[in-house]
């Protein structure tokens, strides 16, 4: 069976038994099975909001599927921006090739796989621009210039500072309401 069957597969009998509030990601061939957080949910909210300043409502998703490179990575990122031309697979999802930018907030349980294998993934995606909001550390990282499977760019700041994102996506982020954990 190959890896696209075997994770629709995966999904679909993740999706009978995944209690409401959870969301559900496979990230190297494993199951991770996150609660939504008050914390979580206002970044995201947040970050969601200033993206629709700029991109019409169908580009901007949350925890929605899609599939990444390497080995069963399908991922439901918290933020996924789409290209505006980007239309679903036949299969149903989107494709990571239209992916433009993606936004993950920490949670304690999954953190390694944000910092490791699904910033991995989003470089060999050539995701343009990928940021780690940290509620724990204050702080966000914004990874950036992805190239041979790897982000050759990374800024690091405290929550409050803005984000210059005008060379990816046309905007400033502005980080001064995110919560700390």
């Amino acid at each position: 069976m190959n890896d696209v069957r075997a994770l629709d597969n995966l999904f679909e009998s993740l999706e009978r038994v995944t209690p409401e509030g959870y969301r559900t990601e496979v990230v190297e061939g494993a199951v991770f099975m996150s609660p939504q957080r008050d914390t979580s949910w206002e970044i995201t909210l947040d970050i969601v909001e200033q993206l629709r300043t700029k991109y019409p409502r169908t580009c901007v998703k949350s925890d929605v599927r899609v599939d990444y490179p390497g080995h069963l990575n399908g991922f439901a990122s918290d933020i996924t921006l789409v290209a505006e031309d980007a239309e679903k697979t036949p299969r149903g999802l989107w494709s990571c090739d239209d992916v433009e930018f993606v936004a993950e907030v920490i949670s304690k349980g999954t953190a390694h796989n944000d910092y490791g294998a699904k910033k991995t993934a989003y470089a060999t995606a050539e995701v343009a621009a990928f940021l780690v909001a940290d509620p724990y550390q204050g702080k966000c990282h914004l990874y950036s210039e992805p190239k041979d499977g790897e982000y050759l760019s990374e800024l690091t700041v405290v929550f409050g500072t803005d984000i210059d994102l005008t060379a990816s996506l046309g905007l400033t982020l502005k980080t001064d309401a995110f919560p700390r954990d």
